[in-house]
């Protein structure tokens, strides 16, 4: 009987779902140091420290898209597959971006300290989505479904892929990252929804902050060590960037004493846009997971939804 540790906070019908995907296994719905030697899989993610020594374990299915620090070298054990999830988070994450542009846009972050002090006091002109030219860097599920929305609302969109593909419709056009530094000074909204990689850390760089034109604005949703977060600050202050929108920063936890704080024209939140706080994104993850699972039952390990590339740390392409 092989035994399944379940580390993700699910609901009893879900629980239910998974027990009927795998009969005959035994799921273990809570972290148990002392069965880790015995578990066949991992559902969740578990602390990375000790999985290497897990000789029995055959496959980790991941409840976030994000797959470091398992997808580094040697933190699984040989022939261990790593699944994320991967499609799960596009929906929640890219509103919440677009609600940002939308709140920086039209100082509603400036109106709510307002508010705060009791204080009736006109913020001045506002701009427009319409027409603005997005760069998106990173056309995953949670770029592409960015890319859309911004479209939608009347925006150019510029893509940045790591590999060539067929541009989609809603993609006005699509390069990959070697054309970022070209393509940078022209964008209103630099939008990062990138990975935590080797190739990812820093990329955006003093220099290419201070490439960005004086009135754009930066987003970054993906991993706060893609933004040279001191540099982002002088930006910021200085009037090199019009505002930045962060649910993700370097360090995470922002330390409170950290002057990013103090800037009017950054909007911080704490890593909150991805999580179960929409319901959707709860119950993608439970399909991916349920889904995963009866394969993984049925032995089809080569066929489980979104197996991770360890060179890459990115979900192999279908």
């Amino acid at each position: 009987m092989k035994k399944i540790m379940i580390l993700v906070s699910f609901e009893e019908t879900e629980k239910k779902r998974l027990v009927d995907a795998a009969p005959g296994y035994d799921l273990i719905f809570k972290f148990d140091a002392g069965q880790l030697n015995e578990v066949s899989a991992i559902i969740g993610n578990p602390p990375a420290g000790d999985l290497a020594r897990l000789k029995k374990l055959e496959w980790v299915q991941l409840s976030t898209a994000g797959t470091e620090p398992y997808s580094r070298p040697s933190v699984l054990p040989a022939g261990c597959v790593l699944t994320n999830c991967s499609g799960a988070y596009g929906l929640a994450i890219s509103e919440h971006m677009v609600a940002c542009v939308a709140m920086l846009y039209k100082k509603l972050h400036l109106y709510r300290d307002n508010q705060n002090n009791a204080l009736w006091l006109d913020r001045g002109s506002v701009r427009r989505i319409e027409g603005t030219r997005t760069l998106v860097v990173g056309m995953g599920d949670i770029g592409g479904q960015f890319a859309r929305r911004m479209k939608a609302l009347g925006g150019y969109i510029v893509g940045i892929k790591r590999t060539d593909s067929p541009k989609p419709a809603y993609v006005d056009e699509l390069y990959t990252s070697e054309k970022l530094d070209c393509l940078l000074p022209d964008a209103d909204i630099v939008a990062l929804t990138l990975p935590g990689t080797a190739e990812t850390a820093n990329i955006m760089s003093r220099e290419r902050i201070f490439a960005m034109k004086n009135d754009s604005v930066l987003l970054n949703i993906g991993r706060g060590s893609a933004v040279d977060t001191m540099a982002l600050y002088d930006a910021l202050r200085s009037g090199n960037l019009y505002a930045a929108a962060l649910d993700v920063t370097d360090p995470e936890p922002l330390p409170a004493d950290h002057p990013l704080w103090q800037c009017k024209n950054a909007l911080i939140t704490p890593h909150i846009s991805g999580h179960f706080h929409l319901r959707d994104t709860y119950e993608n993850i439970a399909d991916i997971c349920v889904n995963n699972l009866r394969r993984y039952h049925t032995e089809d390990l080569e066929n489980l939804e979104n197996i991770v590339d360890f060179a890459t740390g990115y979900r192999k392409s279908v």
